[in-house]
């Protein structure tokens, strides 16, 4: 933490030309190497910590200092937005230092666990960050990333402070190479497509358009005895479904079924029948129960966390832990667009390297450049720009209103906030319409050929981490039902946060509740304190 500190100060003063002949002027070359020094002494004293030493003279000691931060930074804070944002970054790591002092964390066995019980924001409030840090775009880009609004209201933020903690340390402390790391195409191409060829070269049998629909447990409740099943679709004369479609030497997933390789295809096709979405997923041509001893010994539960409390009713009844999991932890809705576009973002005014950026302003509060895909999308002329926004989605939104709703926040975010970004791509009526890529038409019609989503079915909401509800999640290596276990970024898992991570170690945890493979201390982060 005190070299954090001691690097973002030295940041304050990097620039010898603007910010040091400022701080000159306030006497903070000098003021800066005595908070160095006392950094020193404050990070000697934190290695000498035991376990039933008092913590309240380090914490004193980094009150005091502290208030002689603050009081330095703040003469030049009002003028340079620079030292600012210095400035909030360094009072969020005193918060948490001062918090994980006085609260005991470094020596609890709870970990970052112990804090879950607060809110982020509360929590560093409480600890001493000043209500400009709370509010600064570093700690609301915390919450913007994790879409950690509760019902989709972003008037009512909430996120485990625990949690935070944890990914703030690990996303600082233990990434390699890069904070964010960009897929190179999408993440049913780079992460699900080569899992699925490798699983079926091992011989993994694969049934497509199953629709798992109830989870019934024997009649003494120890164990899963029937899987229930519809089938939404049929392959032609009972051949295996091949999902996947080469896009420039690529195997990509499509976003819609081959209908071509399905009974009825053709039919399927004209209807637009997504069996993901809406009433279309309750399209059945066929029931299947499948049950314990003849066609399964073991079952994992991988679906979206949204849809677990319908299809697992049984397990719900009979178990307090499932109950206590369904009853707290919520998931929220979300929504997102993507445009191409026929100029570069640097034509359109950006001046910075391609970048993910959040904490802006609603409706769309994250931005990704995706630049990198044009290479590996099939374009007969390749666009110049591809950009990503999301953000979270009011819960009052369902249905086909959802999907108008998030199309009229895109185009009013088009017209009236991207022009911060990328101020060529406006003009006195607003957005260029004519920039986007594939666009036919004129004017707003143009957008029509880009892509929107909102996110409302069961399986595509977001897990939220609210505070108290963490220590609810049922872990995969829970075995009251000891024929079954469950999978996803929605378990308890080591990192309760709905991510890629969280996913894999909760894959892993689950492998080794069948297998006892892999060894608990080889899943990466999940002894994390």
């Amino acid at each position: 933490m005190t070299s954090l500190i001691s690097s973002l100060l030295s940041t304050a003063r990097s620039d010898m030309t603007g910010t040091a002949m400022r701080a000159a002027r306030y006497g903070q070359l000098a003021v800066g190497a005595l908070v160095l020094e006392a950094i020193g002494a404050l990070q000697r004293i934190l290695d000498t910590l035991r376990p039933g030493t008092d913590p309240q003279g380090p914490a004193s000691l980094l009150d005091r200092l502290s208030a002689t931060i603050r009081y330095q930074f703040e003469l030049l804070i009002a003028s340079d937005d620079e030292v600012r944002r210095v400035w909030e970054i360094v009072d969020t790591v005193l918060a948490i230092v001062r918090g994980v002092l006085r609260e005991g964390v470094l020596f609890s066995p709870q970990g970052f666990d112990l804090l879950d019980k607060y809110d982020w924001r509360e929590w560093l409030l409480s600890h001493g960050a000043s209500p400009a840090t709370i509010d600064s775009a570093f700690i609301r880009g915390s919450y913007d990333l994790l879409f950690a609004f509760e019902d989709g209201d972003v008037a009512r933020p909430q996120l485990a402070a625990g949690q935070a903690l944890r990914g703030a340390m690990r996303m600082f402390f233990t990434y390699r190479g890069a904070l964010f790391w960009k897929m190179q195409a999408g993440m049913g191409d780079v992460v699900f497509a080569p899992a699925y060829e490798v699983l079926e070269k091992r011989g993994v049998k694969f049934e497509f358009f199953h629709r798992l629909d109830h989870v019934a447990l024997s009649a003494d409740k120890s164990h899963v005895a029937r899987l229930d099943m519809s089938v939404q679709a049929e392959v032609k004369r009972g051949a295996d479904y091949k999902p996947l479609v080469p896009i420039k030497g690529l195997p990509c997933w499509p976003s819609l079924p081959l209908y071509d390789q399905l009974k009825d295809g053709a039919k399927l096709k004209k209807a637009g029948w997504n069996p993901e979405h809406g009433a279309d997923g309750d399209r059945a041509v066929n029931r299947k129960k499948l049950k314990v001893g003849k066609d399964f010994d073991f079952a994992v539960l991988a679906v979206g966390y949204g849809a677990v409390p319908d299809l697992c009713k049984e397990l719900i009844a009979v178990d307090p832990a499932w109950q206590r999991m369904t009853q707290s932890v919520k998931t929220v809705a979300t929504q997102a667009f993507q445009v191409w576009m026929d100029d570069t973002v640097e034509d359109l005014g950006w001046g910075q390297p391609p970048i993910n950026i959040s904490g802006y302003v609603e409706p769309f509060d994250t931005w990704a450049d995706m630049r990198q895909l044009i290479a590996v999308e099939d374009w007969k002329t390749d666009p110049k720009a591809i950009a990503y926004f999301c953000s979270v989605l009011p819960d009052t939104m369902t249905g086909k209103d959802a999907h108008a709703h998030v199309r009229q926040n895109a185009v009013t975010f088009l017209n009236r906030d991207v022009a911060h970004f990328w101020p060529q791509a406006v003009d006195e009526k607003g957005f260029r319409w004519d920039l986007l890529s594939g666009g036919k038409g004129k004017g707003e019609a143009r957008f029509d050929s880009q892509f929107w989503t909102a996110n409302t079915s069961p399986t595509e909401r977001y897990v939220l981490s609210l505070p108290g509800t963490l220590e609810h999640r049922v872990s995969p290596l829970y075995n009251r039902f000891d024929n079954f276990t469950i999978a996803g970024d929605w378990t308890g898992c080591g990192h309760q946060a709905g991510c890629v991570e969280a996913a894999v170690m909760s894959g892993l945890l689950a492998a080794s509740a069948l297998s006892g493979a892999p060894n608990l201390g080889h899943i990466v982060g999940y002894d994390h304190p």
